[in-house]
């Protein structure tokens, strides 16, 4: 076999490149598919601020010496609807709503930080991913997690669309647009905590919202967008394990970076189109 390409076929005979490549597999598909109604709710920087916030609760599962994903788990569902319900009620715009969440759990993540003495190299796997080094039990759970959650918004993904394009007339043909809205945001919050395992904290929201940014430039039509969202991630996540693995290079970085590439090629062609 030629010893060019023979790293490429060990790559899938390692088992622990088999569970990074079948983990961000899945959730580059999920993530495909609720990008797309991030970037056409226009609401990227609540992937952002919900992923950041997550810090706070990872930071309470190393303080409490709880596993640190049960914690980020809880902790931004909390910030996931806490967002919404100020924004709602506290008639504020949801960037601000999302502006404090983020400020305050960043500040409390430091704050707990400064008083665990056990963060250290697992803080840094948090921060940055550790797609690599997943356990058996790590990629068992993220598989099922990211195939329900899959399912769940494809069951609703026609009422999500309504309501994405036009909520009011969505609440009046009798949707009921809250309870979408609130199972949209677990959705997104779940996916967020299963992510940072992968790409981490830092680098989450880029997995939420680049591919679907990236597949509004190529197509305007809804689900084609959707199918083009879930190819982008899809590609970015193998592609960027391997050649982070071929490398030797931070993988979440890697995922993201060729996540980039593709987004200013699809902008490229846009506007020379």
């Amino acid at each position: 076999m030629d010893t060019g390409t023979s790293w490429l076929v060990d790559i899938f005979s390692y088992e622990f490149m088999q569970r990074a490549m079948l983990t961000g597999a899945l959730l580059a598909l999920f993530s495909g598919i609720i990008s797309v109604f991030i970037v056409l709710r226009r609401v990227s920087f609540l992937g952002s601020g919900i992923s950041h916030a997550a810090f706070g609760g990872v930071s309470i599962g190393f303080l409490l010496g709880v596993n640190p994903l049960i914690t980020a788990l809880i902790y931004s569902i909390l910030v996931a609807f806490g967002i919404e319900r100020i924004s709602t009620k506290g008639k504020l715009a949801e960037d601000t709503a999302i502006g404090v969440f983020f400020s305050s759990s960043m500040a409390v993540g430091i704050v707990l930080v400064g008083l665990s003495s056990s963060y250290n190299v697992d803080l840094f796997g948090y921060l940055f991913g550790s797609i690599l080094a997943i356990t058996g039990e790590d990629a068992r759970i993220a598989a099922w997690v990211t195939i329900f959650l899959s399912v769940v918004i494809l069951l609703i993904m026609k009422e999500l669309h309504f309501i994405t394009f036009n909520e009011e007339l969505a609440f009046v043909s009798g949707i009921k647009v809250r309870l979408i809205k609130s199972v949209f945001l677990l959705a997104m919050a779940i996916a967020i905590v299963v992510g940072i395992k992968l790409v981490g904290i830092i680098l989450i929201s880029a997995l939420l919202v680049i591919p679907g940014a990236s597949a509004q430039l190529l197509t305007r039509r809804f689900y084609r967008m959707v199918v083009a969202s879930c190819l982008i991630a899809l590609f970015s996540a193998v592609s960027g394990v391997i050649i982070s693995y071929r490398f030797n290079l931070a993988p979440g970085g890697t995922i993201v970076l060729v996540l980039s590439l593709i987004f200013f090629i699809s902008f490229f062609f846009k506007t020379n189109r």
